[in-house]
């Protein structure tokens, strides 16, 4: 009898198991929350320094829209420091900073809540020594380099400057495109990578010692190899995409842009996405699209340049109304 009792125990046990595992590895399109995330710490070579910010939305296609309140602020002091309010689906990282307060210490934080979809996650920051970013890490963290690796080149990386073209405040109407201009100037570091090539010609396995060509292992395709990294893998180059930051309306781009987030399913437009290579940047750096809005209200629409590594950006403020 205790014999039999140990077997269901150990059989619900790994029922138990295997139910966790199973759920944990599921995906969703939609219905899930979105996490806030504290990023790190940086500063600027004045000495000011800088919360860093990101967050998960565990969704793959649902975009959600929170406004500043409760359900979206920061504490203690304002609610507002400058978070989004569309939240994109998937990791978005390193997406906006706040400015740590003069008078703050190591054992001072601030916190920011994010309710979506039911649930409320915090996120809190504190000015640790062992949370201080630097860009490295950034690119460490986005996929541009292995963990734990660098070189001389991607040290001396420094992010694109996107300056807005015109008004950054502009008015539109619903249904109306509307036409967004910005400048982009970067140092070319790190350097864009051509189209791969070993989708169609993949590379054979060489022969094992004793062995002739007849007995050579069998034409492996790279590209089908499980991933061999432990943090997300990215294309660099540069790049520009225009993307809403705040507002709770549908916006479509014309051209369509490329994807901010890491969307890592093949065929994506996204530097995560497997063979995707960066379109080519006008020779003068400027980057125009029209943005057509299917809601009134207030948005900020941010032009945003990535060069693999690390991000710069610039935003407009749109009014829209019917």
């Amino acid at each position: 009898m205790r014999h039999a009792l140990l077997a269901w125990f150990g059989g619900l046990a790994l029922l138990t198991m295997a139910t966790t595992v199973h759920a944990q590895s599921l995906s969703y399109t939609s219905g899930q929350n979105v996490a806030p995330g504290y990023e790190g710490w940086e500063e600027d070579p004045d000495g000011t320094k800088f919360f860093v910010f990101g967050y998960m939305n565990r969704n793959w296609e649902e975009a959600i829209d929170v406004p500043v309140g409760p359900d979206n602020g920061f504490s203690p002091g304002k609610a507002d420091l400058g978070q989004p309010t569309h939240f994109l689906p998937r990791r978005n990282r390193f997406i906006f900073r706040v400015k740590v307060p003069a008078t703050f210490t190591e054992k001072d934080e601030i916190v920011w809540t994010l309710t979506t979809n039911g649930r409320t996650e915090k996120a809190w920051a504190s000015i640790r020594v062992d949370y201080k970013l630097d860009d490295v890490v950034k690119a460490s963290e986005t996929g541009a380099l292995g963990a734990g690796s660098s070189s001389p080149e991607i040290r001396s990386n420094k992010a694109p400057i996107v300056t807005v073209v015109g008004e950054r405040t502009l008015r539109a109407r619903v249904g109306v495109p509307l036409t967004l201009t910005s400048t982009v100037t970067d140092d070319g570091i790190p350097k864009r990578r051509g189209q791969p090539t070993t989708a169609a010609a993949p590379s054979a396995a060489p022969a094992r010692s004793g062995e002739g060509s007849d007995q050579a292992a069998p034409r492996r395709n790279p590209l089908m190899q499980p991933p061999a990294r432990i943090t997300v893998g990215k294309n660099v180059g540069l790049h520009h995409s225009f993307y809403v930051f705040r507002g709770a309306g549908e916006v479509t781009f014309s051209p369509t842009q490329v994807k901010v987030w890491e969307d890592t399913r093949a065929g994506a437009n996204s530097p995560w996405a497997p063979i995707w290579v960066a379109p080519p940047m006008p020779a003068d750096g400027r980057v125009t699209a029209q943005a057509t809005f299917s809601e009134p209200g207030a948005y900020i629409i941010r032009s945003q340049a990535d060069d693999g590594g690390l991000l710069g950006w610039d935003e407009f403020t749109v009014t829209v109304t019917r």
